[in-house]
């Protein structure tokens, strides 16, 4: 500790040129962090002793060029600090430099004696089990399902001073929200379609005499707990669907979306439903046979992006300079779909993106001639592999492996210098689903009617999956000493013959005293010392 300041005094003289630096106070304990190292380009978890310098005049000599060309030195106002910082570690330390002791997030425990080192969520259970027990309870809210606001679905329902409330009668459903010029609160606590004097005031159905219309509104989570039923049978005046046309359809066979719809959305539908299944309107009990949840593109800092944290990335300045395609793409590629995982926005990963799809266009501007009638045999097999790949990848969700697939196949195409016209058109049905644009073009160029979108999905055929030739390892004791190319079916005579050629000088003068034979992957000589 005795160091600490007189090593941070001497980083600061060095990188920003203040020589008349004062130590104040430590800013309270250890800082665990994790972030990426953008100097040094690597992901890094590190531990901080936070420290308070002030200034005790503006004496500044000059740094050097190494030092000016990794950062400026700026001033910033006390109260705009927070607005420059985006690493949770600072920001824990501003707090700390600005009196706020408190931190309540998760972190690696410190101070704690014999849950030291622990994190949070290890912490939690070592303590509780040798200090108590631990318990879990559950508590459902309340659904508020009335909204005081002029967007919703209008709740059928008529209150009259005789009959009190009232259904709307069948023959007057839906109830139609009124065109307003005003959508604010009227002021005196009831909802803005008070205001709508016209639409408001209603014969009662029951005894013919004045009534108001409900003015409140149904929550938007009422709306979105059903509304895919409606899909099923979108035009039918008689009930919300045919029961024939809903055992073709549902349940629906796959739900997708973020974190954030567990807890509301998923919750409220699934009571929802539930609740219909019951009155024997829906025939399943559950809505959903599958649900996949979804992670976040955070911010290039790697985290969740955040006006405050000046991290925002605008998708159409992107779109712009890039492509849709090329950020259709990047999303995909960036990371597995499903899981939950969250992955930083990379710019050079962006870029890499688009030079691969420059690179598909210079192919699909060559001549029309350029294309081999009777296709390259050598790219068969590649091609059926990505075929199988690519096919079986968007059905599992694992778009981000499809595409490495493609980049794969235009590798080993750019290799050949040649390919078929046919080939041609089937990776750009692959491509079609992830740069649905940039393929539909070349393949109107390929003098094709219909949509590339509208063509039948390609098949492999299994025959073809096999390479027809191989690499295999050649060994000498166990270390790897060349390479051979042979058949793909080439029989055990055949390898260690091929084997032999390849490592012939190694195996001058020396006893084989056995050979042992991996089809397909490598052939080990064991020589006598």
């Amino acid at each position: 500790m005795r160091r600490f300041p007189f090593a941070a005094i001497y980083r600061a003289k060095e990188e920003t040129g203040y020589v008349d630096a004062q130590f104040v106070r430590q800013l309270g304990g250890t800082i665990h962090s994790k972030f990426f190292q953008s100097l040094k380009k690597y992901n890094r978890q590190a531990d901080f002793t936070p420290l308070l310098f002030i200034l005790k005049d503006n004496t500044q000599n000059n740094i050097s060029e190494r030092e000016k060309a990794m950062h400026d030195v700026v001033w910033v106002d006390a109260d705009k600090v927070a607005n420059f910082i985006n690493r949770d570690d600072v920001a824990i330390a501003w707090r700390r430099a600005r009196g706020d002791f408190f931190y309540g997030g998760n972190g690696i425990l410190t101070n704690s004696n014999d849950f030291n080192g622990m994190t949070t969520e290890e912490g939690e259970r070592a303590i509780t089990e040798k200090l108590g027990r631990r318990k879990t309870t559950y508590k459902l809210r309340d659904w508020i399902v009335s909204r005081q606001r002029y967007w919703g679905v209008p709740i059928p329902i008529v209150h009259c001073p005789s009959c009190g409330p009232v259904a709307v009668s069948d023959k007057d459903l839906p109830v139609e929200l009124p065109e307003v010029k005003d959508y604010l609160p009227e002021g005196t606590g009831k909802s803005p379609l008070a205001k709508a004097r016209k639409w408001l005031d209603i014969r009662c159905p029951t005894c013919g005499g004045k009534a108001e219309r409900e003015t409140d509104t149904l929550d938007t989570f009422v709306d979105s707990s059903w509304y895919f039923l409606r899909y099923t049978d979108p035009k039918n005046k008689k009930k919300f669907a045919d029961a024939k046309k809903m055992e073709n359809w549902l349940p629906v066979d796959l739900y997708s979306g973020g974190a954030e719809h567990t807890t509301m959305h998923l919750l409220y539908s699934r009571f929802w439903h539930k609740a219909l299944f019951d009155l024997d309107l829906v025939a399943d009990s559950e809505p959903y046979r599958e649900r996949v949840n979804l992670g976040l593109v955070l911010g290039t800092d790697g985290q969740k992006m955040s006006k405050s944290k000046g991290n925002v990335l605008d998708p159409d300045e992107v779109v712009e300079r890039l492509g849709a395609d090329t950020v259709r793409m990047y999303l995909a590629f960036m990371g597995p779909y499903t899981g939950g995982a969250s992955y930083p926005w990379n710019p050079n990963g962006v870029v890499g993106v688009r030079r691969f799809l420059e690179r598909v266009w210079r192919i699909g501007q060559l001549p029309a001639a350029s294309f081999q009638l009777s296709g390259n045999h050598k790219l068969e097999p590649i091609l059926h592999k990505t075929i199988k790949k690519v096919g079986e990848d968007i059905a599992a969700m694992k778009f981000n492996t499809a595409i490495s697939a493609l980049m794969i196949f235009l590798n080993t195409l750019e290799k050949e210098g040649a390919i078929g016209k046919r080939q041609w058109e089937t990776f750009l049905q692959l491509l079609a689903p992830f740069a649905p644009h940039i393929t539909e073009e070349l393949w109107s160029e390929l003098k094709n009617k219909k949509s590339v979108h509208l063509k039948e999905w390609p098949t492999y055929d299994a025959a073809k999956l096999k390479d027809e030739t191989t690499r295999i390892a050649v060994q000498i004791n166990g270390k790897t000493r060349g390479e051979a190319e042979v058949a793909t079916d080439a029989d055990k005579s055949t390898l260690e013959n091929a084997a032999r050629e390849a490592v012939a000088d190694r195996l001058k003068g020396k006893e084989i005293v056995r050979t042992i034979v991996v089809p397909g992957r490598l052939v080990n000589f064991v020589v006598a010392d």
